[in-house]
């Protein structure tokens, strides 16, 4: 088991921070939960707190950024994603500020604190607001990976961070590209897409299924937007069913995305999307609230034998 993905943000982000002044953290009140403790002790001239102002936040990065400076700007992503989205709009993505807005607890993280506090909203917001990417990392290698890519862009980015810690997935690929998916496994009965979190639960259903039998490809798909429809066609030709997985509603996320690319493509596959539904969010802990949702590998591995 690793860490946090949060936690690798934080730990690359000060191994960069150490070779380049021009690095900012900016956050929102959110030095501790961002794990940026230590960043703000070692570099206490490269981090900027508006405290609890995400509207605030964005704008202040954003200004930051046109004036040559490198940006990551903290803050947990149900309000990035909502309060700030104005300013994410117009200061970031119009205006073209090459700021790095780091989402931090998102999905469902928060649990128990309940709507109010969870972000399942934030990679259908962000899809449809031109000029920015959405990157959602798996594990600790695609966390790290996808904080190095960020600090060398030169366009907006959103990175999707949880909580919990995540193990360290097997991968075919040593290499990571923003718009590129990374294959997990290969196998050619079912495939799952996922995101973020959910591809060690998409993993998990893989290794139920291959006792069985039943070959089982999973891809993270860690970039939701450019999206890597090259690899979404070339599975659909591959395998007899498609399962999209993402902690983010079924509405405008992953799921949507995949389909509108099957479609268009005219490749007709049995496909299901593993999401939040369209209800009112039940309460509990993470795993509790995922698992209620089929969110898990015993659930995936059920949704599978049911499409295939």
């Amino acid at each position: 088991m690793g860490k946090a993905n949060l936690e690798v943000f934080a730990a690359t982000l000060m191994e960069l921070a150490d070779k380049d002044s021009n690095i900012l953290a900016a956050t929102s009140d959110s030095r501790g939960s961002g794990k940026l403790g230590p960043f703000g002790e070692k570099f206490p001239e490269q981090i900027v707190e508006v405290g609890i102002a995400e509207q605030n936040l964005v704008g202040v990065s954003a200004g930051l950024a046109s004036a040559g400076k490198n940006v990551f700007a903290v803050s947990p992503a149900c309000f990035l994603s909502a309060r700030a989205l104005e300013q994410v709009k117009n200061d970031v993505a119009y205006s073209n500020q090459p700021v790095t807005l780091v989402g931090i607890s998102a999905g469902v993280s928060y649990g128990a604190l309940g709507t109010t506090h969870h972000s399942t909203h934030d990679v259908a917001v962000f899809r449809a607001i031109h000029n920015i990417q959405v990157v959602v990392p798996a594990d600790n290698y695609e966390a790290r990976e996808a904080v190095i890519a960020a600090s060398k862009s030169k366009v907006p980015i959103f990175l999707k961070f949880g909580k919990k810690p995540m193990p360290n997935l097997p991968r075919l690929e040593n290499t990571f590209e923003i718009g590129k998916a990374s294959t997990i496994c290969e196998g050619g009965d079912v495939a799952f897409i996922a995101c973020g979190e959910t591809v060690a639960l998409a993993y998990e259903a893989a290794l139920l299924l291959e006792k069985e039998g039943i070959q089982a490809e999973v891809i993270s798909m860690h970039t939701v937007s450019p999206l890597d429809s090259e690899k979404v066609v070339e599975t659909a030709k591959k395998c007899r069913a498609i399962i999209t997985v993402e902690e983010h509603s079924v509405n405008g996320g992953l799921g949507e995305a995949c389909a509108s690319i099957l479609m268009q493509e005219k490749l007709y596959v049995p496909f299901k999307i593993v999401g939040i539904p369209d209800e009112d969010t039940v309460t509990g802990s993470q795993t509790e609230i995922l698992n209620h949702y089929g969110i898990s590998g015993d659930g995936l591995y059920r949704t599978a034998k049911g499409l295939l």
